[in-house]
């Protein structure tokens, strides 16, 4: 595909100096892809769908019955709207990609992917920090719990990892795309990360790459230990339960928790602390991350809670059976 650049001419006291600005980029794509593009795109897209019908249902099932408005059901509802979310930053191009074989896309589409990417990136991590904090109230403190963690708090805080992600996305974004893009413009990737286009920047890189692997690299690590610090709390605490239908009940919360929070910082830890991955297991491990694990997330969170089961069974007009 021919580059498509707009040039003009700047005036400085240097003399006349001619410039180019890109005003797209051409993604590559996914490495080793070559004569597999149908397969993958009939299964990423089952992926999408199965993405938006399962946290769909999550959130109509929790919104719809009056028992599940809970703290805990209230911060699952908005990792069912942060899993949507994140499914749709980079999946609907690259299923375009792989179906129709266009690999362009406009700047203004570039930045959109680079920001809500790592917007919503760090609205999850942040939320799977309050989760925890939340199972840690209501397993260690449930005399206080509701006391604590009323509807004013939790909104305060959700609104929090929101407004706080925002203006983490916002730096990052504006640092990537205030430097200047005068040579190539394509990106020799799948979508529109930092990493992959400030390669294309004629300029020196070294503040964006310093302050990205930074906040990359403290904000996880930061809600990772808090996490941490919190389920060592929760493990003692429901190792002194002398109820064993409380223990298994408490377990089985937690274990949800803790599978979805290992797939996210497991994959957070592999991409941007293992800078000498090859290309293709970085790309893996990203699809993963993107397609696969927004899929997961409603899948364990319903396999082993009753109540959500319940829940979705009076959704579509079925029996909720007693136990």
């Amino acid at each position: 595909l021919p580059l498509l650049l707009l040039s003009f001419s700047n005036e400085s006291h240097m003399g006349l100096v001619n410039h180019t600005v890109v005003t797209h980029f051409i993604l590559l794509g996914i490495p080793n892809a070559d004569g597999l593009q149908t397969i993958l795109f009939i299964t990423f897209l089952a992926f999408y769908l199965c993405t938006l019908l399962g946290n769909l249902l999550i959130f109509s099932a929790i919104l719809a019955d009056p028992h599940l408005h809970t703290p805990m059901y209230f911060f699952l509802c908005n990792l069912s709207v942060l899993d949507i979310g994140f499914s749709s930053i980079s999946t609907p191009k690259m299923l375009t990609n792989l179906w129709f074989q266009s690999r362009v896309i406009s700047l203004g589409g570039c930045m959109s992917q680079v920001f809500f990417y790592h917007f919503l990136g760090s609205t999850k991590c942040l939320l799977y920090t309050l989760m925890a904090y939340d199972r840690y109230m209501a397993i260690c403190h449930p005399l206080r719990y509701r006391l604590i963690m009323n509807w004013r708090v939790c909104a305060f805080l959700a609104a929090g990892t929101w407004i706080t992600s925002s203006f983490h996305a916002t730096i990052l974004t504006r640092l990537t795309f205030t430097l200047p893009y005068c040579g190539s413009n394509v990106v020799d990737y799948f979508f529109c990360d930092i990493f992959p286009v400030v390669k294309l920047a004629c300029a020196d890189t070294y503040v964006i790459e310093t302050v990205t692997l930074t906040n990359t690299g403290v904000v996880p690590m930061t809600c990772f230990h808090l996490f941490l610090a919190s389920y060592i709390r929760i493990i003692f605490s429901i190792l002194k339960m002398n109820s064993s239908a409380g223990r298994r009940k408490a377990a089985s919360t937690c274990a949800s928790h803790l599978t979805v929070v290992t797939l996210f910082f497991g994959q957070c830890a592999l991409i941007y602390t293992q800078p000498h991955l090859s290309k293709v297991l970085v790309t893996a491990v990203q699809i993963f991350s993107n397609v696969v694990t927004p899929m997961l997330n409603p899948a364990i969170y319903t396999l082993r809670n009753k109540e959500v089961k319940a829940a979705l069974r009076k959704l579509r007009g079925g029996q909720m059976p007693e136990h």
